[in-house]
């Protein structure tokens, strides 16, 4: 699977000079808006030299900083490419194999790439946040990811308190922050077709101090500029909508570590709660 932009200079990082460094860093907090003007506007943003510039890209395997931009721009076009076009894109040459295996591998391939390039120390920080008893966990996604918001909080309920599902409607999710204070924690989901309302919202949470952690995919929502935390997840599938497998993974590991950190109030809560369970005869039981 061909490596995005960021996951090239992350792979460069280290073999970097300090400029270099200084420039990559620089791209990677405000990518893909910093690359798509000139060299020298971008030099001067990162307060490096064009030189500087020219030899960065060259690292990444580019002729130059044009080719370099052509390569960002082709990354732009994918984010925004909508169902339809996607959908034709596929439907031209696709393999003589059934669906179940086409998409299958194409899971799988997400999900290897997934974590070949997650930070573990960033997710153990982000189970930390989560397990913080002192901080209250909000948690929104946009059209499609929504419901996997929904779905972590329905399992995150169980393992600690202060826990709540921001709407899905937009004219509620401005309200819903009123009460967000410095140190509460907002899990956001934003993939490929990058919503507005969601932007918005990110940028109120961080504005009003809360810890903003982002799950997004290889091509990163412009909400990062405003999270402290990111994850990203492959979602290319050979259909018209991108697959959430590899989100799912990240928030059931998330769930399960979190649930690791709390286990002695987690067990308690889940033993109350089966009581109550019991009590009201919520599950049917078996013949």
């Amino acid at each position: 699977m061909k490596q995005t932009i960021e996951q090239q200079i992350k792979a460069a990082f280290d073999e970097l000079t300090r400029a270099e460094r200084q420039l990559a860093s620089h791209i990677m907090r405000n990518y893909p808006v910093a690359v798509l003007g000139s060299i020298t506007t971008l030099a001067k943003a990162a307060e490096v030299s064009t030189p500087t510039v020219v030899r960065l890209t060259q690292k990444l395997g580019f002729k130059g900083y044009p080719d370099f931009q052509i390569t960002v721009r082709a990354e732009v076009e994918e984010r925004l490419i909508s169902p339809l076009m996607k959908h034709d894109r596929w439907a031209g040459g696709v393999p003589q194999t059934h669906m179940l295996n086409r998409f299958a591998d194409a899971v799988v391939a997400n999900l290897q790439a997934t974590l070949a390039q997650i930070d573990q120390t960033e997710f153990d920080a982000i189970a930390a946040l989560m397990a913080d008893p002192d901080r209250r966990i909000f948690a929104m996604g946009g059209r499609i990811t929504h419901a996997l918001a929904d779905y972590f909080v329905t399992h995150m309920k169980v393992i600690r308190r202060d826990v709540s599902l921001i709407s899905d409607r937009a004219n509620a999710w401005l309200p819903a922050i009123i009460d967000m204070a410095p140190g509460d924690v907002l899990l956001a989901l934003d993939i490929r077709r990058y919503e507005n309302n969601v932007l918005q919202l990110i940028e109120a949470a961080a504005a009003q101090g809360a810890e903003v952690v982002l799950i997004t995919d290889q091509w990163v929502s412009p909400a990062a500029a405003h999270a402290r935390h990111r994850l990203s997840a492959h979602v290319e599938a050979p259909s018209a909508w991108d697959s959430t497998v590899a989100i799912q993974l990240l928030l059931e590991t998330l769930l399960a570590a979190t649930e690791n950190l709390t286990w002695d109030e987690t067990q308690a809560r889940m033993r109350r709660l089966e009581e109550l369970y019991a009590r009201s005869r919520f599950f049917r039981r078996g013949k």
